[in-house]
């Protein structure tokens, strides 16, 4: 057994398709229409059979629920694994992203830092 999808609820699919590929640099693997919704998923670039990342509508009200609370509570929706958090902290600064805090260093631990993705989710990045 391995963990091959993973996912997010997003506001608009749209909008987080645009966000993860064109800021973070993600790239799209798959876009099959759903009814009115669509299986959409992002990829690492340097790994693009490993896992998938599924931007999932909120549409169901305990999605929209579960999302709104735990970005109130600023627990973050995923993780992503980085080489160099102050770099990359810098490349998302730059262009625009919104981060909760500068990057964290954890005693004994990793170095993180959240940032909005603009969908409605908190998205941590950690370099360990």
């Amino acid at each position: 057994m391995k963990i091959k999808l993973s996912g997010v609820f997003v506001d608009d699919q749209e909008k987080a398709l645009r966000f993860y590929t064109e800021i973070l640099g993600f790239v799209m693997k798959a876009d099959i229409p759903v009814g009115e919704f669509r299986w959409l998923t992002v990829v690492s670039p340097d790994g693009p059979d490993d896992l998938e990342l599924l931007l999932e509508p909120n549409a169901n009200p305990a999605a929209e629920t579960f999302q709104k609370a735990i970005f109130e509570q600023g627990i973050p929706a995923t993780s992503f694994i980085v080489e160099d958090i102050h770099q990359e902290y810098e490349r998302l600064n730059a262009l625009g992203v919104m981060f909760s805090s500068e990057p964290i260093e954890i005693e004994d631990g990793p170095t993180i830092a959240a940032f909005d993705d603009t969908c409605g989710n908190l998205i941590q990045i950690v370099q360990i």
